[in-house]
């Protein structure tokens, strides 16, 4: 195991930005391929990408949250695929994959990052 990371995210708080923003939000959230279809699940994956990279140790050190792609396996369990800087990153770190585990409640998103 290479690293551990949580985060929370309000539910009403991307909403806001996403009216506030709207598509250029998405953009900067989103990699290509990702689709979230409510706030709820927007809020959801980016509590995923923020886990993901305090799982690697680096927060958004020359890339941003569209290099992480959040997926769903043929089970509907997350999956994690990095894409340019952030998977050269990993790689230098010896982190070859993630586990990742996703909840809503109460209004809140939360997420967690094993990096293996």
């Amino acid at each position: 195991m290479q690293g551990i990371g949580i985060d929370i995210t309000s539910v009403a708080r991307i909403a806001t930005l996403e009216q506030k923003y709207g598509q250029r939000f998405r953009a900067r959230v989103l990699a290509e391929g990702e689709q979230a279809v409510s706030a709820e699940s927007l809020a959801g994956l980016w509590a995923a990408k923020e886990a993901v990279v305090k799982a690697m140790g680096t927060g958004y050190s020359g890339f941003g949250p569209q290099c992480i792609s959040i997926t769903a396996d043929s089970f509907g369990a997350p999956r994690v695929k990095l894409r340019g800087r952030a998977s050269v990153m990993a790689d230098e770190r010896g982190i070859s994959r993630f586990l990742v585990s996703i909840s809503h409640a109460s209004g809140l998103a939360v997420a967690c990052a094993v990096a293996i």
